[in-house]
């Protein structure tokens, strides 16, 4: 495959796909491990009412596909399909996700190609409300792959994934991921993804690692095997960096402090630290704390003030109406504009 591919982000991908899918058009989404590509066909599956059926083709044997045979009542041999492949009584809209679909022994893909090119295998037909979807790492992520046939190639929509903040950040308000977290990638969106084929790593930044970094967190590790635990997740380089902003976010001043006092608390001065503060503060948006978000965003450096605003009406819309975010915004018109 071409390397020439333009990049789309995930909200770009998933606008892309709700066209695709919507017309039974077979699509492909490259790109390299952890980057998403999964949780976005979720997201779309989710968002328009699609049935999913996720189904790791790197796993299947070359019959599981087919099914196995039974004998009729008339004697003759009749295939049953797998259970995970839709039947008739199957939701009447939905979503075939054969993922790491180039990675598969090339018997199980010649299985796969022939649901994705004819709709059907065998005996098997799938419903006409379904659609296909696979997903695989590229050539140049030195991950397992097998070149795929250009016939193939060619009737498929080809979508090159590539990882974006913002888009992961809205997505992790929704997720619940911790907010030191998303602080920290605020302060170092590079590491957001980290992936480099030739380094050669075990384990790298990616956005489904700093998922697993956040539930590791929740989990409540013992202080001492943090970073073992961060180490063996995003890698040595971001794990260290980490577990220094880890160590300034808890030396902060509690959010129920600052609320308490916006006009007299401390403010950070360094970026870290602003980033994460406001991190913290944002989650707390509503319009019995904007008064107080008000008044301590007026004490922060002018973009460090217009982050948490920002970020307070992300996490709640409602807190635009209140007094106190509309004398800030008239103060801050300058800015804004």
């Amino acid at each position: 495959m071409s390397s020439k591919r333009l990049c789309m982000t995930p909200s770009r991908i998933v606008s892309a796909l709700q066209t695709l899918i919507a017309i039974r058009q077979p699509v492909f989404l490259w790109g390299p491990p952890g980057v998403g590509k999964s949780q976005v066909v979720a997201q779309v599956a989710a968002r328009e009412g699609y049935a999913l059926r996720d189904i790791r083709a790197v796993l299947l044997d070359p019959v599981d596909l087919r099914g196995l045979p039974r004998l009729s009542d008339d004697g003759r041999a009749v295939w049953c399909p797998p259970s995970f492949l839709p039947g008739a009584d199957a939701p009447a809209r939905g979503i075939i996700f054969l993922d790491e679909l180039n990675a598969a022994p090339p018997l199980v893909q010649a299985a796969c190609y022939q649901l994705i090119l004819d709709r059907a295998i065998g005996e098997y037909r799938l419903p006409d409300g379904w659609a296909v979807v696979a997903a695989g790492n590229r050539e140049k992520d030195k991950a397992v792959s097998w070149r795929m046939p250009s016939a193939l190639a060619n009737r498929m929509v080809h979508l090159e994934f590539e990882a974006s903040l913002d888009d992961w950040l809205f997505w992790a308000q929704e997720a619940s991921i911790r907010p030191e977290v998303c602080a920290f990638l605020r302060f170092r969106p590079r590491l957001l993804h980290d992936f480099d084929p030739q380094r050669q790593e075990k384990a790298f930044a990616s956005p489904r690692s700093w998922e697993f970094v956040s539930r590791m967190l929740d989990a409540g590790p013992e202080r001492d095997v943090e970073y073992e635990l961060f180490q063996g997740t995003v890698g040595e380089a971001a794990a260290a960096e980490f577990m220094g902003f880890l160590s300034i976010w808890r030396e902060l001043p509690t959010v129920d402090s600052i609320l308490a006092a916006p006009t007299e608390a401390a403010v950070p001065e360094e970026p870290a630290a602003l980033y994460a503060t406001c991190e913290a503060l944002s989650l707390r948006a509503g319009a019995e704390t904007m008064d107080a978000l008000a008044a301590y965003a007026e004490r922060l450096p002018a973009e460090f003030g217009v982050l948490l605003m920002r970020d307070a009406v992300c996490q709640n819309t409602e807190v635009v109406h209140t007094p106190a975010f509309a004398r800030w915004a008239q103060h801050h018109a300058e800015v804004l504009l």
